[in-house]
């Protein structure tokens, strides 16, 4: 299972392919019926794509691993797990792109799921994607226990508690000034929760003890903020054509957002501290945890 000895951009990338390989095995295929829903959930979730949510599954399982643990089987449930995360993601971008959200046309570079089908097809292949989530979580080769923990953490990570929970007070909050408590809680729910349940599951399926799920859990707390400010940054700093999404729509929907509230210096100096943090929770995992680390960088410097 360890990779240390493999360059960073090397390990992302086969990383990325195998979660495409993975993702287009375990999703149906277009020749079985409902072909047109089949269709329009392949083009959700294949093709473009960072698959950090992936990546972090597999560099969280990787920094938990036990000596002697069955490996394979691990890597099976790995596989399962992150395919699970980003079929979760897949669907919260689908349903956020429809009209009744944020009405986007652009999505990953192509047009969004609904101006490519129609909105009720976008719809349902969200809702389908979901529970095919859950159905991969339930398959995975490990300890029933873990199995459990595994379900009821994607669960509460993706419902009202997390990524629902904090979409819904980000429509609430559009127009309106919200103190920069108010906001980092809207998006540790809303973008957080699941990058934190990347992390989690990764350790779940690797058997991690409670030392280690604690720095896992400091960890994807710091980088699930990470991840937003970065986004909120390259809303105002990027161009449509290098996000694959339409630029300065938040600024024009009157989001509020990290730059909105603190200002562009403001949002980078709290980007550089929630990096220190990430680094610091994964002290306690040592040298294992080094794709951990990578990866932290990884989501700051995208807002360079």
């Amino acid at each position: 299972m360890s990779t240390v000895q493999i360059a960073f951009d090397q390990w992302l990338r086969e990383t990325v392919e195998h979660t495409e390989s993975v993702l287009d095995e375990l999703l149906p295929g277009v020749d079985e019926e409902p072909s047109r829903l089949h269709e329009a959930m392949r083009y959700a979730v294949l093709g473009p794509g960072k698959r950090v949510r992936a990546a972090l599954v597999h560099a969280a399982g990787e920094a938990s691993l036990q000596a002697g643990s069955a490996a394979m089987a691990q890597e099976l449930a790995l596989d399962y797990a992150a395919a699970a995360v980003e079929l979760i993601h897949a669907y919260s971008l689908v349903h956020d792109d429809l009209p009744c959200m944020d009405d986007d046309d652009l999505r990953r570079g192509r047009p969004t799921v609904h101006r490519r089908f129609d909105e009720a097809l976008a719809m349902l292949a969200g809702d389908a994607l979901q529970p095919l989530a859950f159905d991969l979580l339930a398959q995975m080769p490990i300890a029933p226990a873990l199995v459990v923990q595994a379900v009821q953490l994607l669960a509460r990570s993706a419902g009202s508690l997390g990524m629902a929970g904090g979409q819904a007070i980000d429509c609430a909050s559009v127009g309106h000034d919200l103190p920069v408590e108010e906001l980092q809680r809207m998006h540790r729910m809303k973008t957080g929760a699941m990058l934190e349940a990347s992390v989690l599951l990764g350790g779940i399926v690797a058997g991690a003890g409670s030392t280690a799920r604690e720095g896992l859990q400091a960890y994807a707390g710091a980088i699930g903020l990470a991840f937003q400010v970065v986004d909120d940054i390259l809303d105002v700093t990027g161009d449509t054509a290098t996000l694959g999404k339409t630029a300065g729509k938040d600024a024009a929907s009157a989001k509020p957002t990290y730059v909105s509230v603190m200002g562009l210096e403001g949002s980078r100096a709290l980007l550089e501290a929630l990096r220190g943090q990430a680094h610091e929770a994964l002290r306690p995992l040592g040298p294992a945890a080094c794709r951990l680390r990578d990866l932290a960088d990884f989501i700051v410097g995208r807002s360079r």
